[in-house]
This record gives structure tokens, sequence and C-alpha cells, in this order.
């Protein structure tokens, strides 16, 4: 849900495998969530891609150009 306000704005959004956090009430819980860490992981591989990817494409090639909005209005209620 929160991720289209993400796109709206023109955020790149990294992904991972499952939901981005890990649980425990302190540090050594933590460690044994296993899933919660590889999600993490997963999610770091995905930043740097990401970031390195669009570092790359910026030097090539510049930065997309934005269109400036339109919006749609239905006066007429037709």
């Amino acid at each position: 849900m929160l991720n289209k306000y993400f796109t709206i704005c023109g955020m790149p959004v990294a992904s991972s495998t499952y939901w981005n956090s890990v649980h425990g009430f302190t540090p050594a819980d933590v460690e044994k969530d296993l899933e919660g860490l590889q999600v993490m992981r997963n999610l770091g591989r995905n930043m740097a891609f990401l970031m390195r990817a669009i570092a790359a494409e910026k030097g090539k090639n510049g930065l997309p150009v934005m269109e400036n909005a339109a919006f749609t209005s239905f006066p007429d209620g037709k």
C-alpha cells in the first residue's frame, strides 16, 4: 500500500522475498529469526544492485524526463 506513494513520486523501490523486517524482543532473539535475516540480506543485495544500476545509467544517459502532471476532470459528470 505504501509503495504506491513512493512510485507516484518517481522513487524506485527495491524488493525482497517477504516483509522487510526481523522479529524479536532482543538482539539475540533477532539472530534466531533466520527467515527475517534472509529477507534483509536479499533486500540489502537488491538495494545495492538498484543503486549501482541507477548510477551507471545516470552516468550514461542522465535521468529520465518527467512530464508535467496532466489531471483528468469530468466537470459535466459524463
